[in-house]
């Protein structure tokens, strides 16, 4: 798969990173500023895609989980709900395929000879910047990799591919966890590092910002059991007192309007950018191909006067999620919430930290969600109330996992642990000479 660049660029749209191959010389160095910001927007293109973000990867981790399931409908996701996927599966394929080509545009910008940019000190500085939001987000982008593909689940020690360099042409193998694990934190703090040096003053939520950067870290190192990393983490967001628990009397309108206060990070979609009926609405909502649901078990958690329930819909016996209303699937994606990152500050609190911070963290998700405040939060409450505020953006099998808990599957499925991980697709097996080798369990 490669990353080239149109040889005559006039403006700085998406068309610099989507050309079409007979435009196309294959991929030189970035020369500009102008450049840089195309390229990172090519990276968010990627990111929103329907087999990344913008819908397979967040359906996996709910589709997998005690809060949704999929029913069947449109013959959507079952080989991923059932465990009956194989090493040509579609969704292993092209999963990995986009946040390959996400992880291509970030090499190129991270490897990217600041010195050879032409125009000002200005110029250059922001270019830094640049560099350091595609770190970032290269760690994420392996993070989500090696979540899916893997072996921390399944009693292997196997991880992902992490290439560093920008090069088509090379064959590499997988790492171990540990190995992938040690890329991931290193990419994270010095990409950190290099956007607080080079600070630009953004605080476009559609764009990653610092405090974004920080939300990301949040969520890898709660993974990690480093709980004293995501305390600070979470001190140094609440303390930019840029974000808020969206109030109960907004929390169903956040969901439809762009960059609330409650948003950390969104990927921005529009009519353009739509995936229409490939996009997460679609395959949420009834009037779409309603295929993933929610589980009677959760919905009965939900309260009478919990503002969150009035986005959930029984129709036909089951239960569906509204938090992506839109059809045209053109409302922006929320990659991280400001919710989220205070859930992950009650866990980190409770595991060392303060008690009384914890509480109150947890009563500004009940209090701004039509709830009593608590007298005190345990480890059991900061469960349901994290299935209940986040249900439906793809973090419950992960969270399931890092606990320890069981992860429920279909009484027809295999229990064979190793169909965790999903299949290495058989694209990249079957190349000839290639060091990858495939996930135990598949085509036997």
């Amino acid at each position: 798969m490669a990353v080239a660049v149109s040889t005559a660029v006039a403006s700085c749209s998406e068309d610099f990173v989507e050309t079409k191959f007979y435009q196309q010389v294959e991929q030189g160095p970035l020369t500009s500023l102008t450049e840089v910001e195309a390229f990172q927007r090519g990276m968010y293109v990627s990111m929103r895609s329907s087999t990344y973000l913008g819908r397979d990867y967040t359906v996996y981790g709910e589709a997998r989980s005690d809060e949704m399931y999929s029913n069947g409908y449109a013959g959507y996701f079952n080989t991923v709900y059932n465990y009956s996927m194989t090493s040509s599966d579609a969704y292993a394929r092209d999963t990995w395929s986009q946040i390959y080509a996400a992880v291509a545009k970030a090499n190129i910008l991270i490897n990217t000879d600041v010195n050879g940019i032409t125009g000002t000190d200005a110029d250059r500085e922001a270019v830094r910047y640049h560099i350091g939001q595609a770190q970032v987000l290269r760690a994420m982008f392996f993070f989500d990799l090696l979540k899916l593909y893997g072996q921390k689940y399944t009693g292997g020690n196997l991880g992902i591919v992490t290439p560093l360099k920008y090069d088509p042409k090379a064959l590499q193998g997988r790492g171990t966890i540990a190995e992938n694990e040690a890329q991931i934190e290193a990419d994270f703090n010095a990409g950190l590092a290099l956007m607080v040096a080079n600070d630009q003053g953004i605080t476009d939520r559609g764009t990653l910002t610092i405090n974004g950067a920080k939300a990301l870290m949040s969520r890898y190192f709660l993974y990690k059991q480093n709980y004293q990393r995501v305390r600070t983490l979470t001190d140094e967001i609440v303390g930019s007192g840029q974000y808020q628990v969206v109030p109960t009397a907004s929390y169903l309108g956040s969901w439809e309007a762009a960059k609330q206060n409650n948003s950390i990070f969104e990927l921005v979609v529009g009519v353009s950018g739509a995936n229409g009926t490939n996009s997460l609405g679609y395959i949420y909502n009834y009037d779409g191909y309603g295929n993933i649901v929610m589980s009677p078990g959760l919905f009965a958690q939900y309260t009478a006067n919990d503002v969150r329930r009035q986005l959930i819909d029984l129709t036909d016996g089951e239960y569906y999620l509204y938090k992506y209303a839109n059809l045209e699937g053109s409302d922006n994606l929320k990659v991280v919430r400001f919710e989220e990152t205070i859930l992950n500050g009650i866990e980190a609190e409770l595991n060392g930290g303060s008690a009384t911070k914890a509480l109150a963290y947890y009563n500004q998700i009940l209090t701004n969600r039509g709830l009593a405040a608590d007298t005190s939060v345990t480890m059991a409450k900061l469960k349901v109330e994290r299935a209940k505020e986040l249900v439906g953006e793809g973090l419950r099998q992960w969270d399931l996992l890092r606990w320890g808990d069981a992860v429920p599957r279909p009484s027809n499925a295999s229990a064979d642990v190793r169909l965790t991980a999903f299949p290495i697709p058989r694209a990249e097996t079957d190349i000839a000479g290639t060091p990858i080798v495939a996930n135990p369990g598949y085509d036997n």
